[in-house]
């Protein structure tokens, strides 16, 4: 007997939507299909459509049911990277000559592929504060714009965005807006029901969430889109491998779990980072300090996200040594992982941007808190902060 997925609730979805138990032996964990070609019944007989691995696996199928259940959406595609994930949802729906206004805080390497690869094919690129709606209408009077790009919480800076508010002026003016969801997951968020044409994700954070797997995601409801973004996901071929989606469908049937212990840890640590005087600034949207606080308390729902960011009083060579000192926050780059990172962005995940709009303050440091026991991580973090 098939579930209504749609009287269900996130962790029910999670751990059911396109696992279904082997219909052959019963095993209640789906057959990871590690094959690049499929057996035809004759020719052009194909065997539930499956030909060929690039165009279709059963597993990285289930992912995609997983996905879009949990998500909301209608559809979802899984890619090899979120950037790739990111190219081919803009290159199958952009032409030369279309514009992208673009959050002045989001992920370096989407301000580079967007600069140094879509602005090169004729792609028009504005940047603007994506939280300021006055800044965005603005700059909607002024030029058309095919895509408004949208991270929040934005990296690093955690600045928030309305999502209905934004969609409902980008909508007035005939764009559409794409949300990347990855700091926030589909357990804190979901842009689709905000007004969201699509979002993106990079899976290798917090859908992934053990640091072990590369992969990236579109979710859309649009059905024309959706053709056109996996004619392209089949024509150029940026597809996860099986093992990489069985990886990702294991980690979403977790993520509730996970996503809730990352936001009630970082938001201890945050508040007890507010409380030490090394410290100039902290950013979380979680503190009702934040300025975009009460937007994200709105949209944002069971917590607001494991990442905190913190700008230190002392300076540039004090966040460098801070993030040096750390024994239990592992000096790397990335996030969402069940163990906890630190990371300057200045000099790592944002050293693309420097010099433009996007710079980012060379005082500052990105913590990807994990599910650690919290004492452990505060006090690391102390010792750290008294070393530094």
């Amino acid at each position: 007997m098939s579930i209504d997925f749609t009287a269900t609730q996130l962790a029910t979805r999670a751990i059911h939507a396109g696992q279904e138990p082997d219909p052959i032996t019963g095993a209640v964990v789906p057959p990871l299909y590690l094959t690049s070609t499929y057996k035809q019944d004759g020719v052009g007989k194909l065997r539930h459509g499956y030909d060929y691995t690039r165009s279709v696996n059963p597993t990285r199928d289930s992912f995609d049911t997983q996905l879009a259940a949990i998500e909301g959406g209608r559809y979802a595609l899984a890619f090899s990277s979120g950037l790739a994930a990111i190219d081919v949802l803009l290159r199958s729906t952009l032409r030369p000559g279309d514009r992208v206004l673009l959050g002045n805080d989001v992920y370096g390497g989407t301000y580079r592929l967007l600069s140094k690869v879509f602005v090169p094919w004729g792609v028009g690129l504005d940047v603007v504060n994506i939280s300021d709606l006055a800044a965005v209408a603005e700059a909607l009077e002024g030029n058309d714009y095919a895509y408004i790009w949208v991270e929040t919480p934005s990296n690093p800076m955690l600045r928030i965005t309305d999502i209905e508010a934004i969609a409902d002026l980008a909508h007035r003016h005939g764009t559409k807006i794409v949300v990347d969801n990855t700091f926030a997951s589909p357990v804190l968020q979901h842009p689709l029901e905000l007004g969201a044409d699509a979002v993106v994700y990079s899976t290798t954070k917090y859908i992934g969430g053990h640091s072990d797997v590369v992969g990236g995601a579109v979710v859309l409801n649009d059905e024309e889109v959706r053709d056109q973004v996996a004619f392209l996901q089949n024509s150029a071929g940026a597809v996860p491998g099986a093992f990489d989606s069985w990886l990702q469908t294991r980690g979403l049937k977790t993520l509730e779990l996970r996503v809730k212990r990352h936001s009630a840890n970082a938001l201890a640590v945050a508040e007890h980072l507010a409380s030490r005087p090394e410290v100039e600034k902290v950013l979380y949207p979680g503190l009702e300090s934040h300025p975009g606080h009460e937007i994200a308390a709105r949209q944002m729902h069971g917590g607001f996200g494991g990442v905190v960011s913190v700008q230190l009083a002392a300076g540039r060579e004090a966040a460098l040594k801070f993030a040096e000192s750390t024994e239990i926050f592992t000096l790397a780059e990335s996030l969402g992982g069940v163990e906890s990172l630190i990371e300057h962005p200045a000099a790592m995940t944002h050293a693309s941007v420097e010099g433009t709009t996007l710079q980012v303050p060379d005082n500052l440091i990105r913590l990807s808190v994990g599910i650690e026991n919290i004492d452990d991580l505060i006090a690391d973090l102390d010792q750290a902060l008294e070393r530094a």
